[in-house]
């Protein structure tokens, strides 16, 4: 049931098979549609979830208007960490950008799976470590890269992007408006056509 995020795991930490079948005793599965939410600002953020198919995009609203901080594919880890943490209202949403299959393993679940199989508490670290290097490079990106290598970075990444995830959503992401994510596209098209 959990194969795919089984198949990550002993990716990372040494795990036997009995030691593997603890997903299925902790973590359950979240099926989003497009536009559901898996977490709302306001709300205390009490799990962690690893995007098992689809897209998750992790936006705050500012002055009303909608910032988008990230967008998670499959094998990404998804939380607030300092909701989750601190046990405190987020002002993160974490919202599903088409059909997405999440597995979530609560707080509590979390740290018995910890006393169980202390494998995980490396795992755990590994996971935390990740997801706090993805914000690392999104910072570093947005203080120092223009908009044009953002975009190349990112179709880099996940080159079948604009088929999952809307422009508007994109260029907010990049910090740019839908009509200059347009003109960047088409002049890296254009370059691209002419390299080959």
């Amino acid at each position: 049931m959990f194969d795919r995020l089984k198949t990550y795991c002993k990716t990372k930490v040494p795990l036997t098979d009995e030691e593997l079948k603890l997903i299925d005793t902790y973590f359950e599965i979240k099926d989003l549609k497009k536009k559901d939410f898996l977490l709302q600002d306001g709300k205390i953020c009490n799990f962690i979830g690893f995007i098992a198919d689809g897209t998750i995009r992790h936006f705050h609203i500012k002055d009303g208007i909608e910032k988008t901080c990230d967008i998670s594919f499959e094998n990404a880890w998804v939380t607030d960490f300092q909701s989750f943490t601190h046990n405190i209202s987020c002002i993160m949403n974490l919202q599903a950008m088409e059909n997405t299959t999440v597995f979530v393993i609560r707080k509590e679940n979390l740290y018995k799976l910890y006393n169980e199989c202390n494998k995980y508490e490396t795992f755990g670290r590994l996971m935390a470590e990740k997801v706090a290097q993805r914000a690392t490079e999104i910072a570093m990106s947005l203080s120092s890269d223009k908009p044009e290598e953002r975009f190349q970075n990112l179709i880099k990444n996940q080159p079948d992007l604009f088929q999952r995830v809307p422009q508007k959503y994109i260029a907010n992401f990049l910090g740019v408006s839908p009509e200059s994510l347009s003109r960047i596209r088409n002049r890296i098209f254009k370059k691209s056509k002419v390299l080959t």
